[in-house]
């Protein structure tokens, strides 16, 4: 079992960056990860999925060209750099591990989650 801690949410502007950090506490380089976000009443809309080797990326058509995911298994951690973020992107980001070498985009393939970090985009 692997506990997944995200953050660096918060309130932002049109156009402005963030950089979202996921925490875990155990090896996470058995995991591929992905990054996931939930809008009020809307179900959780996968984002960004990464290899367990950070080898092979993915991105949703919404984000691609303006978040980045990258991992560093020596820290246990996953990032997501946003960029250019827009109102659209205000949700809840929560990340998500699959133990397994590759990715996928479907969010019951994910075994662990974590609480989530806020991001609110105004325009």
């Amino acid at each position: 079992q692997v506990q997944l801690v995200e953050s660096g949410g918060g309130s932002v502007q049109a156009g402005d960056s963030l950089t979202l950090s996921c925490v875990a506490s155990g090896d996470l380089s058995l995991y591929a990860m992905g990054w996931f976000r939930q809008a009020p009443g809307k179900e959780r809309q996968w984002v960004v999925s990464i290899s367990r080797d950070g080898s092979s990326r993915v991105y949703d058509d919404s984000v691609r060209g303006r978040f980045t995911i990258s991992r560093d298994n020596r820290k246990n951690t996953v990032y997501l750099q946003m960029n250019n973020l827009k109102p659209e992107d205000t949700a809840v980001y929560y990340c998500g591990s699959r133990r397994s070498r590759f990715y996928s985009i479907g969010v019951h393939d994910y075994d662990y989650w974590g609480l989530g970090t806020q991001v609110t985009v105004s325009s």
